[in-house]
């Protein structure tokens, strides 16, 4: 079998991979087409800490080939996005519709792959970088089979993360502000929700100017070249309180959400400086383990600022992803829009390539057609 493993050191893409057969509870999935997310790319570069050997890949789309003891909710031949949440389902967190909070979904390591003869773990409980995987059974979620693979997988992580910040965690009003601190594949899905939430004025902001038409086609109102300008107060002057605002550190003026899809500590302390009063920062991007933002506590407790994290989009995947496919097939949420590279997977690092350049939204691996 063929994918990517991550070695220790690099990315290889090898046909000496084999996946065991379904336990009970799991299902087996051909993997049809994955999406290609930072987060694998943080594996490579040892942001996320990860044991190797180990197949790479979260955000994919196929058909399922076999079910093991025990599933009812999928069957051989239906269409499935996977999600990287393999929660326990009974816990108090999953049964008050929280499965991001399932303590059973960190650390959730498993082996179900041989590289070269010798036991593989898996990545983001899916591995979706290999013509098959197995996951648990609430991981395969069923989607209608007209929708394209290619657009399917990414529900699994980037639309998720990025619309489900808006509706899930953040649940923002219709009229309100908001700004959005990297415009890649999670930050254009952030853009897209708060179209969707009817959001007033939408305030794209990246270091790469030319990404300025993508995220205004997604829905910004307004875009900051952050390489030129303090982003910050560029946001309160688009937005700005009124002719009589204070000046100053309290003074009002700004956004009231504001979403960080880079993870980079300066980038969060510009999304909260971009706040009004009782504005919010939504902390999406993850940085390096141990990074710490600092910030005036007397401008977040004097006039009800806040900042909160959000995983996952505080998504409910078996309620989130067919609404997400619903939307789509509204024409409402965009998903081909989002996929500007396809490539076999041995187009992989020419997909790394051009996501480190900033030239693509999302970069597509077709598994089944490589």
């Amino acid at each position: 079998m063929r994918g990517i493993v991550y070695t220790g050191s690099s990315a290889e893409v090898t046909d000496r991979l084999e996946v065991a057969s379904p336990g009970p509870g799991q299902v087996k999935v051909k993997i049809e087409a994955a999406g290609v997310c930072h987060s694998d790319l943080s594996v490579i570069d040892g942001t996320i800490p990860w044991k190797a050997p180990s197949v790479l890949g979260h955000e994919g789309a196929g058909v399922v080939t076999e079910v093991g003891e025990g599933v009812r909710s999928v069957k051989v031949g239906d269409h499935v996005v996977i999600a990287t949440l393999a929660s326990c389902g009974v816990c108090r967190a999953c049964s008050t519709g929280h499965p991001t909070w399932c303590i059973h979904t960190l650390g959730n390591v498993s082996t179900p792959f041989t590289y070269d003869g010798q036991p593989a773990s898996n990545f983001a409980a899916a591995s979706v970088f290999a013509e098959y995987t197995v996951v648990q059974e609430v991981q395969a979620v069923p989607i209608d089979p007209d929708v394209p693979f290619t657009s399917a997988c990414l529900i699994g992580c980037g639309v998720l993360t990025g619309v489900g910040a808006v509706l899930n965690r953040a649940r923002v009003a219709a009229g309100d502000t908001a700004a959005v601190f990297g415009v890649g594949g999670v930050g254009l899905n952030v853009i897209q929700g708060l179209r969707l939430c009817a959001a007033s004025r939408i305030v794209a902001v990246d270091t790469v100017a030319a990404k300025e038409t993508l995220a205004r086609q997604f829905g910004a109102t307004h875009f900051v070249d952050a390489s030129s300008v303090d982003a910050a107060k560029e946001i309160r002057a688009i937005v700005p309180h009124g002719p009589r605002s204070v000046a100053g550190a309290l003074g009002p003026g700004g956004v009231k959400w504001s979403f960080d899809c880079v993870g980079h500590p300066a980038v969060l302390r510009s999304a909260l400086d971009a706040l009004d009063w009782g504005g919010t920062a939504v902390a999406i991007g993850i940085p390096p383990r141990g990074a710490e933002v600092a910030v005036d506590v007397n401008s977040l407790a004097y006039v009800d600022r806040g900042l909160i994290g959000c995983r996952y989009g505080s998504a409910r995947p078996h309620q989130d992803i067919p609404l997400m496919v619903e939307l789509y097939r509204q024409g409402r949420l965009m998903l081909d829009e989002l996929v500007t590279a396809t490539a076999p997977l041995e187009g992989f690092r020419d997909i790394v390539e051009a996501m480190h350049e900033g030239k693509l939204a999302r970069g597509v691996l077709n598994i089944a057609g490589s």
